[in-house]
């Protein structure tokens, strides 16, 4: 992707993430946008980077660590956000690479995630992932459980940020983000990571004060 191309499609979701905060009443900068770079190399993501856009996320630990490292070495001020489903056994990998997990969804990645934020040192931003639409294929900690899962975390010491989902596909998701809303705010937690390329306006002007935007940003893949 060239880099006026990438500049270009930039400033088209800022646009719309600060046009659908204005319409909310919020101001622009509240939101976080995360270019979701997963199964994009690292050719197709400097034009991004040279853009101006600072955080990323990735799906998965062994593909970020493939091309991230280089990346950040000529950029250092890069932000790195884990937003795919995370195996207990790669907690260490995570800690060391992410500065923020978006998918912490059980008790045994809360443990694995506190030793391994112990031995390294380091403690990325959390967030609990909702399955808010109560989807048997998706992750997430149902919302039932959520209150449980929170006092884990917390009782571990996990810098629990706020909460992330994603809502049944084809489906209206404003109530979900409603609904995912009203739990955080519930539970004093001020973090939403929801919308996509598909309906992260909506998601702005619900609350969301992360975005998780792919295609608007990269294009569909082929």
């Amino acid at each position: 992707m060239p880099i006026d191309e990438a500049s270009q499609r930039l400033a088209d979701v800022r646009a719309r993430i600060a046009h659908a905060a204005k319409i909310a009443g919020r101001k622009a900068n509240e939101v976080t946008l995360l270019a979701i770079s997963k199964m994009h190399d690292a050719d197709a993501i400097q034009p991004l980077i040279d853009a101006g856009q600072r955080v990323f996320g990735e799906n998965r630990v062994q593909e970020a660590e493939a091309k991230w490292p280089k990346l950040r070495e000529t950029t250092p001020d890069i932000a790195l956000h884990l937003v795919g489903q995370l195996q207990s056994n790669k907690a260490e990998e995570a800690v060391a690479l992410f500065d923020a997990i978006h998918s912490v969804d059980r008790p045994s990645l809360v443990g694995a995630l506190a030793k391994a934020m112990d031995k390294a040192g380091k403690r990325p931003t959390c967030f609990l992932q909702v399955n808010i639409g109560d989807e048997a294929q998706k992750g997430g900690c149902p919302v039932a459980e959520l209150p449980a899962l929170l006092a884990e975390a917390r009782a571990a010491d996990l810098p629990v940020a706020g909460l992330m989902c994603v809502p049944p596909l084809e489906l209206e998701p404003a109530p979900y983000f409603a609904l995912l809303a009203k739990i955080a705010r519930d539970h004093g937690l001020a973090g939403l990571s929801m919308g996509m390329s598909s309906d992260f306006e909506t998601a702005v002007t619900i609350g969301a004060t992360h975005v998780r935007v792919g295609t608007a940003l990269f294009g569909a893949r082929a």
